[in-house]
């Protein structure tokens, strides 16, 4: 009953990234700690996260921007790596609290960017992919950041969930190998992130067949709602 619990949650989790582009790891990572503990979860989530993404690569692969993702992965990707390294190496909660806060900044300040219609380019996306690499490496999702990242780059629905999902692609297979290059990562807490990915991916496309039915404005009010979450949950794990 615990799997079944997990692979439910797997496939509501993988419903709701398809949907806004991230979330999956707020839904499953209290269940992956109850049941594996903090020290395994992390590189569940991270084998899963890739699976997942790349569920949704392959339901927005016509929509892809991608010269907008290399630009991003050619930074983030060794971040990602230099990330995971520090994990370890940092006071617990400090990230979370700091993203927390940032998370709920970025509300109104994504709202008044887009109406000043302010873009970012493709050089943007790559100083800024760096430190967004970083930041994924240390905890388990920076989605609610990359949210904003590339909605102002000016992408909408799919081709934001789809160049997002592949941007993510690189970043958690950086982490998850890492996590096996230090012996954090066996073949039995690697089967299990397989077999979560899987409803991940599952997830991806019910996820398009609801983004496919949204208005715009119900769906930038699902992003802003997503980063509210966000921001709380964080700053709930930091203090609690």
């Amino acid at each position: 009953m615990d799997y079944v619990l997990v692979l439910a949650a797997g496939l509501f989790a993988g419903t709701l990234g398809g949907i806004v582009g991230t979330g999956s790891s707020l839904v499953l990572m209290p269940i992956l700690v109850l049941m594996f503990g903090p020290r395994q979860a992390v590189p569940i989530m991270a084998v899963a996260a890739f699976a997942g993404n790349l569920g949704r690569v392959l339901a927005w692969r016509r929509e892809i921007d991608w010269h907008a993702c290399a630009a991003y992965c050619v930074t983030a990707v060794p971040g990602a790596i230099l990330g995971a390294r520090l994990l370890l190496a940092i006071p617990p909660g400090a990230a979370e609290t700091a993203l927390g806060v940032f998370f709920l900044a970025l509300i109104p300040a994504r709202r008044w960017l887009a109406r000043l219609h302010f873009r970012l380019s493709r050089t943007h996306l790559m100083l800024l992919g760096a430190p967004l690499g970083v930041l994924t490496g240390v905890v388990v999702s920076t989605g609610p950041l990359t949210v904003p990242l590339f909605t102002l780059y000016g992408l909408e629905r799919g081709a934001f969930l789809g160049t997002e999902a592949a941007s993510s692609l690189g970043m958690y297979g950086a982490k998850a190998a890492t996590f096996r290059a230090l012996g954090a990562l066996p073949l039995e807490v690697l089967l299990h992130g397989i077999a979560v990915g899987a409803t991940l991916m599952a997830g991806s496309f019910v996820g398009r067949f609801v983004v496919l039915r949204l208005s715009w404005a119900s769906y930038r009010a699902l992003i802003d709602s997503l980063m509210a979450v966000s921001g709380v949950s964080l700053l709930w794990v930091a203090f609690r």
